[in-house]
C-alpha cells in the first residue's frame, strides 16, 4: 500500500486568479512527499553534508484531475515504481481528504547524485534494498 507522505491545507495565498491551488503548490507538496518517501527508502538527509550526495529530479510527469479550492485538506500517498542503477521512479497521488477524489498524480524520476562532481552515482545498497521493498503497482490508492 502506498505510504502517506504529506498532508496539507490550501491557503488563500496559494490560490491563483481562478480560486484554486496554483500549480507551484502542487509541486511543493509533491517535492515534500518525495523526501518522506526517500527517508522510508533508506536515504538520510545527513548524507547531503556527510557524503555530499543527494537527489536530482530528472523528470516530472503530472496529471491534474480536479481543482482544490481554498480551505481544502489534502494528502499525498507515494510509492516506488522502479529501482534503477542510479535512479528511482516514484508515483505520488494527491487526493482531496474530504472525499478521497484524486486531484493530481505525479510520476517522478530522481537520480542519485554526487553534489560536488555533478554526476549520477549508483544507488547505495541500503536504498536499493529498502526502496525495493516499497515497490508498488501504479494504481491509485483507495480513498
Amino acid at each position: 500500500m502506498p505510504l502517506l507522505t504529506y498532508q496539507g491545507v490550501v491557503y488563500p495565498a496559494q490560490c491563483d486568479a481562478m480560486g484554486h491551488m496554483n500549480v507551484q503548490f502542487y509541486i511543493a507538496a509533491f517535492d515534500q512527499s518525495l523526501w518522506h518517501l526517500m527517508a522510508a527508502s533508506g536515504y538520510s538527509a545527513a548524507w547531503i553534508m556527510e557524503r555530499r550526495e543527494g537527489l536530482a529530479d530528472r523528470r516530472y510527469e503530472i496529471d491534474f484531475r480536479q481543482e482544490l479550492p481554498v480551505g481544502s485538506l489534502f494528502e499525498v500517498h507515494s510509492a516506488v515504481v522502479k529501482v534503477g542503477r542510479t535512479s528511482l521512479t516514484t508515483r505520488h497521488w494527491l487526493t482531496n481528504k474530504a472525499d478521497g477524489v484524486l486531484c493530481a498524480e505525479l510520476l517522478a524520476v530522481s537520480v542519485y547524485f554526487d553534489l560536488a562532481g555533478r554526476k549520477s552515482l549508483p544507488l547505495p545498497a541500503a536504498i536499493v534494498t529498502a526502496a525495493g521493498g516499497l515497490v508498488e503497482a501504479v494504481t491509485a490508492p483507495a480513498p
